[in-house]
């Protein structure tokens, strides 16, 4: 059927009205638009080679009709997936979600089992003079000093008259020396301050020693440099644990103070 003016208007218009509901529900983008304009299909000239062809025929628009629905279809199936894709990214944030919930709980024991060992370790720390300081010190006076340890005393109580009391991790007596221990679980430089204080009333507490040579030892797991540093300038012996259980750390060839 011959393509008349007045047809061709009508088929502009439902043309028109096409593209402006494919815009409108977002189905025509800016690139299809950018394509059907640089294939002639809404310019003027394009429109004018169309009616002077007659390719704007029924069959074309049932063409571009079908051509539209088929777009729906390919986005009813978008939206399907993206709402597929949501609902599998929702699982995977509640399955996430529980174990990370898993996870914290785990770790909570954890943390429960380690305070109860911390806890272990500290009362067992109140027992590392008996367990490893005093059976190390009759060793370290025979290669240190080539005396035979005679007396060991650990945790040496005294009492005075006056009220004062001291104790005294460990007093070992070898000879005319005596050699009297303090043990931290960590040592620091006013750990060394406050032993210097307990060198100097030692015999007020133990008379019976007034005449042998008093030497101060300072014991821990670890001591730190320049804790140790700090020591030998008060000149005290300094022992930490190594691989003969305690060892003495200081500088090779010093000498304690002999108080």
């Amino acid at each position: 059927m011959p393509v008349t003016e007045k047809r061709v208007n009508r088929l502009e218009g439902a043309l028109e009205n096409f593209i402006t509901s494919m815009k409108e529900s977002h189905m025509l983008t800016e690139a299809g638009l950018r394509e059907l304009k640089e294939s002639h299909m809404l310019t003027e000239a394009g429109l004018r080679e169309l009616k002077e062809s007659h390719m704007l025929t029924e069959a074309g628009l049932r063409e571009l009709k079908e051509s539209h629905m088929r777009t729906e279809a390919g986005l009813r199936e978008f939206k399907d997936d993206v709402k597929e894709s949501h609902i599998r990214t929702e699982a995977g944030l509640r399955e996430s979600k529980d174990e990370m919930l898993k996870y914290k709980e785990e770790n909570r024991q954890q943390i429960r089992e380690m305070n109860i060992k911390w806890g272990e370790m500290a009362k067992k720390l109140g027992t590392i003079t008996e367990d490893l300081v005093a059976p190390s010190i009759p060793r370290i006076v025979k290669e240190e000093f080539g005396l035979e340890v005679t007396d060991l005393m650990v945790r040496r109580k005294k009492k005075l008259t006056d009220g004062r009391s001291k104790e005294y991790d460990a007093i070992a007596v070898a000879g005319e020396r005596v050699f009297v221990d303090e043990t931290k679980s960590t040592l620091d430089s006013e750990d060394v301050k406050d032993f210097i204080k307990d060198i100097q009333e030692f015999r007020s507490f133990f008379p019976e020693y007034e005449k042998n040579k008093i030497i101060g030892v300072l014991a821990s797991l670890y001591v730190d440099e320049n804790v140790i540093k700090y020591a030998e300038r008060s000149g005290f012996l300094v022992l930490a644990a190594g691989d003969k259980l305690m060892e003495v750390m200081n500088t090779k060839g010093f000498k304690p103070k002999e108080w």
